[in-house]
């Protein structure tokens, strides 16, 4: 982050030793240490991508896994190993793309993560008390998940993920001829911003697309 402040001939030295203390505490924000001064856009990754033969830029802001202290400590860990960032649509008003739900089965304190490392975004899945590493649902280059950002003039990130509720993957098939029953836990919502939302269910054995389709 770059600041700039005005000292004229005539300033007291409570005035500089304020300006110092800003300083310090954007420093700190900018390590994740002040969590609410830190920048949506304090890591990010931009270029240019074609678009209808057109040189068109793109932006994509991601957060350190440092901004989501609720994060199980070997989660955390997992993902500062990876060297991951949690890419951010730009559409966020808080820290997202970091999810908590049953996903294995009722009950289970499981969870989800967009992590981007050199370009590549994957899907992780954390399911509680596993030895095992995450499971990776799937994984694309950044830049096929982008999308137009008129307010910005610039392609942006627009891949979401959400915790999907039984009771919402149900309202999702309320238009199927053959409705299937409730679900006895949750789902991943994975959706893009101007985009169709696709649910992920783990079986208990494998990873599957809920089917909503009439």
């Amino acid at each position: 982050m770059k600041g700039f402040w005005l000292v004229r001939s005539g300033a007291t030295l409570a005035a500089l030793m304020l300006a110092a203390c800003v300083v310090t505490n954007l420093g700190l924000a900018q390590e994740g240490q002040l969590r609410e001064l830190q920048p949506i856009d304090a890591f990010s990754s931009q270029g240019h991508v074609t678009v209808d033969g057109k040189e068109t830029p793109y932006l994509v802001r991601h957060l350190p896994a440092s901004s989501f202290p609720s994060l199980p400590a070997a989660v955390a860990d997992e993902l500062v190993q990876r060297g991951c960032l949690i890419p951010q649509t730009y559409e966020a008003h808080g820290p997202e793309n970091v999810i908590r739900g049953s996903f294995s089965r009722a009950g289970s304190n499981d969870w989800a993560v967009l992590c981007s490392v050199r370009g590549t975004v994957s899907l992780l899945v954390f399911f509680q008390g596993s030895e095992q590493g995450p499971a990776v649902l799937s994984s694309a280059a950044e830049t096929t998940r982008l999308e137009w950002n008129g307010a910005s003039g610039k392609m942006e990130f627009a891949w979401g993920i959400d915790t999907a509720t039984p009771e919402l993957v149900h309202e999702a098939q309320t238009g199927m001829r053959r409705r299937p029953a409730r679900p006895d836990h949750d789902a991943i919502a994975s959706s893009m911003i101007n985009g169709e939302t696709v649910y992920r269910f783990y079986t208990g054995s494998a990873w599957t697309f809920v089917d909503t389709s009439d």
